[in-house]
């Protein structure tokens, strides 16, 4: 892959960057608050804090310095900010990549708003209450809550950790980061790829009160060669734009994004004032497109048969927040070291430094949000807004290529006979197309599903033999006349087969004997024994025609849960390559 897009180390977002920019991790003022009297006494005004926390990390993990696991329902941060006197003409925006769960602003004492949900990025104009060439303080309250019917995902809502669930996150868990813009500026672009069309589509939002002498540049380059530059009036808010990216710059015409090839279009936007850049941004996109034919995905057009592996994205001192950069980049490579071409990020939306460099390194994407637990009105709210927040935050990057917003029929447990909770899925489902045509959904991933692009099946079954006869009869499989004590239904009541896809996206889950903690099905002792299981599971897989892929259980050990192929440390259990192998027979 070759590509010259501005790449700019741990910049927290990572597909649309300014070059004005201040990272604000690190040491922040931090006070517990379980009697929620810190608004009551005004604490935005001064915190009087007694304890200093690392940010991103919370206060659950070693990283923080605190590395407290007792659950708070309140926590409050503070810090002071310079803010340069020279950043007087731009408006200056303060931006959260995740916290959980509620956060509330002040800056100075002066309220700035506040935002609800735990995994997408959210900011706030910050320009009308801060001091110029001085220091300003920044007070962030966050409140969260043991509901089950908060999109939640592993985290437990009980005091001990059970099952496959694990301690908390509570607070700021991704990048604080300032940006100066002008006052005149492109909020933000959605990119659409037409690959048969070789064109792509630009959609662009405007954060401007008025448009007159506006022009907005459109610049497409491809390892540093021109490719197409366009310049349009910028006369409203909302501007819609179709570029031709075929081109004479070598023989290909145009560039495909494959793992094979993850080439990248680099983009630069440049909005104009009376002729003069106001706001520049840098970004990327992938051409490629995903489409169902039949009972097969495709990629490009070809049959996509995908070996993904499930990664929970945890890390032993910091939990859900990745450690660094070059955490990120060792679990991406390591992941493709093992013989998989993607992962199902697992009940989290991951950070999006992991996206950027899964697009760069070629890595396909299934994107799950954390589940609630609990079925009721107040779950549907929540779980709709966030989700729709993330997809739509996240639908640029060519690595993600299947949608998962629901997992085992979690926060819909009675999905199987409850029409309420079904039409709830088929309204998230058609939701998600009307904003995002280009991927497949997947609804109710595992089992019980009603309308879905794909069909999912999760087997923990320990024996390669009684897997591959259990699923050699694919009408008996794939109707709600099969289950066995493994398994439910595929289908919820009143929804059959329609010829979908299907991908067995869950199985293995193997555990050493010596390990303290549980995987699935009996532990193995060697990694012969471990290589046989393996081998023996996986091959029955694939042995199965009208299977279209497969995903492992799982990347990592998980607090208590010992399945990972790598330990939490990243340390492979079993010789890396002869896993390899086997993905690749």
């Amino acid at each position: 892959m070759t590509s010259t897009h501005k790449y700019v180390k741990d910049y927290p977002r990572p597909q649309w960057v300014r070059d004005e920019w201040q990272l604000l991790n690190g040491e922040w003022s931090f006070r517990f608050d379980d009697s929620f009297e810190g608004e009551r006494s005004k604490w935005y005004s001064k915190l009087d804090a007694d304890l200093k926390i690392q940010v991103p990390f919370t206060y659950e993990t070693k990283a923080s310095g605190i590395g407290e696991e007792k659950f708070h329902p309140c926590v409050w941060y503070e810090r002071n900010v310079n803010i340069p006197e020279e950043t007087g003409d731009k408006r200056v925006i303060l931006h959260f990549q995740a916290v959980d769960y509620l956060a509330k602003l002040w800056v100075n004492g002066v309220y700035v708003g506040s935002h609800e949900g735990g995994y997408a990025a959210f900011s706030f104009d910050i320009t009308d209450a801060v001091q110029l060439g001085g220091d300003n303080r920044i007070t962030v309250c966050v409140e969260d809550t043991n509901s089950t019917m908060q999109p939640r995902g592993k985290q437990r809502w009980t005091d001990k950790n059970y099952g496959c669930w694990y301690v908390q996150t509570t607070g700021i868990w991704q990048s604080v980061w300032l940006e100066y813009v002008d006052v005149y500026h492109v909020n933000r672009a959605k990119i659409t790829p037409k690959l048969e069309e070789a064109s792509v589509t630009f959609e662009y939002e405007l954060g401007c009160r008025s448009f007159e002498g506006l022009t907005l540049q459109t610049i497409i380059r491809y390892d540093g060669e021109l490719i197409r530059s366009m310049e349009m009036n910028a006369d409203r808010k909302f501007l819609k734009l179709d570029l031709s990216v075929m081109n004479d710059v070598n023989e290909w015409k145009i560039h495909s994004w494959h793992p094979n090839h993850p080439n990248l279009y680099d983009v630069e936007v440049v909005l104009k004032k009376d002729g003069q850049p106001v706001d520049t941004v840098y970004s990327y996109f992938g051409m490629r497109r995903i489409q169902i034919k039949g009972d097969r995905i495709l990629l490009n057009k070809q049959p996509l048969y995908q070996r993904l592996l499930l990664d929970q994205g945890y890390w032993e001192d910091t939990h859900l927040t990745p450690p660094s950069e070059e955490a990120i980049i060792e679990d991406i490579e390591k992941t493709l070291a093992l013989g998989f071409n993607g992962v199902r990020k697992h009940q989290k939306l991951e950070d999006p430094r992991y996206l950027y460099w899964a697009d760069r390194k070629g890595l396909l994407v299934w994107s799950e949000i954390a589940a609630t637990y609990e079925f009721g009105d107040d779950a549907v709210e929540r779980f709709t807004k966030e989700w729709m927040e993330v997809v739509r935050q996240h639908y640029n990057h060519p690595s993600i290529v299947t949608w998962v917003p629901f997992n085992e029929s979690w926060g819909i447990g009675q999905i199987f006979t409850d029409r309420k909770q079904q039409q709830f899925t088929e309204s998230i489902y058609h939701l998600t197309k009307a904003y995002d045509q280009m991927r497949p959904v997947v609804v109710n991933d595992g089992w019980e599903h009603t309308i879905s692009d794909i069909i999912t099946l999760h087997d923990y079954e320990e024996l390669g033999s009684v897997l591959e006869a259990r699923y050699k009869d694919k009408d008996a499989l794939l109707s709600n006349d099969f289950a066995h004590d493994k398994h439910r239904y595929p289908f919820a009541n009143g929804y059959s087969y329609q010829g979908q896809p299907v991908i067995i996206s869950e199985y293995g889950g193997i555990a050493f004997t010596s390990e303290s903690g549980w995987g699935y099905g009996n532990q193995v002792k060697t990694e012969e024994d471990f290589l046989t299981r393996y081998e023996g599971i996986t091959q029955a897989i694939k042995n199965l025609d009208y299977v279209s892929g497969f995903c492992y259980t799982q990347l990592t050990d998980v607090q208590q849960e010992v399945n990972g192929l790598l330990t939490i440390t990243r340390e492979p259990k079993i010789d890396m390559e002869k896993i390899k192998k086997i993905n690749l027979k």
